[in-house]
């Protein structure tokens, strides 16, 4: 394969769902699948997308795997368990997948760990959170009085959102006020730990959240695969996926494994809390 950055095609891991699934060839089965709407994007970014189905967690297996990937994306689905947040389930919380959970946190972890650059969507970014340490809103009508997050029967609402004008987010898709695809009751509510708010709604809903110690982890609320007019966070971060192959190429000094943004998660980050009086 050739190494300049104008060719170099970096593989993305993206997580799946396992669910049972009606076709036209097979019947009803279980079966591990993701929308085509999230290919896209990677696809037109310059990218090799590859599905990651949900399965055990066995030792040393996550690790290998990841070395693999230049980029991870954990795209949207079902609610995340609440028992991994220290809450009983709310009547409107859907039954939990905990494979899936317990698939996509190790995935998580080791993508932080390793620096690989990581997008999680939706469910994705509530995942991030409560990784961290963090909790999310079980019902958003309950805690904003509407249901405009969520309009039902597989549509999106577009809700203005604005973005943190120093963030990495904003980079990538500007600081001005967006309209952005929505369709989610959940969202968070405590920051996991070393985490920042980089979006939210006029309401103060949290729509994005990134990690600064590494070099690309970012959660989105909303919907961007929706975006077909605007692919600009997948280009960032399907060109963080592409130096992170780059980098593996060059052999290590002492000096930058040392400044590795990995290596943060070796000691205690302490907490930032958003306040929204501020926003």
């Amino acid at each position: 394969m050739e190494t300049t950055d104008t060719v170099v095609k970096p593989v993305i891991g993206l997580s799946t769902y396992l669910e049972q699934a009606d076709t036209a060839g097979c019947g009803a089965l279980s079966a591990a699948f993701l929308p085509e709407t999230y290919l896209a994007p990677i696809i037109a970014a310059g990218g090799i997308p590859t599905l990651l189905p949900p399965q055990p967690v066995a030792q040393g297996v996550i690790e290998i795997l990841v070395s693999r990937l230049d980029g991870l994306l954990i795209p949207g689905g079902w609610d995340v368990d609440p028992a991994l947040y220290g809450q009983e389930p709310h009547p409107r919380t859907d039954q939990p997948r905990p494979e899936r959970d317990a698939w996509e946190q190790a995935l998580i972890r080791e993508a932080l760990r390793q620096d690989v650059p990581l997008l999680c969507i939706c469910r994705g970014e509530q995942l991030l959170n409560v990784t961290l340490g963090g909790t999310l809103h079980q019902h958003l009508p309950e805690v904003v009085g509407h249901g405009e997050h969520q309009l039902g029967g597989f549509q999106y609402n577009r809700i203005p959102v604005e973005v943190r004008p120093e963030s990495q987010l904003a980079q990538l898709i500007g600081a001005d006020i967006q309209l952005v695809p929505v369709a989610h009751h959940q969202a968070v509510d405590k920051l996991g730990e070393g985490l920042v708010a980089s979006a939210w709604t006029e309401e103060h809903v949290v729509e994005a959240i990134e990690y600064p110690p590494a070099t690309f982890a970012m959660g989105i609320q909303w919907h961007p695969e929706e975006l077909s007019e605007d692919y600009g966070l997948f280009q960032g971060f399907v060109e963080a996926a592409r130096a992170k192959y780059l980098s593996r190429l060059r052999p290590a000094t002492p000096s930058s494994v040392a400044d590795s943004p990995a290596s943060f998660l070796a000691t205690s980050v302490p907490a930032i809390s958003v306040n929204p009086e501020a926003f």
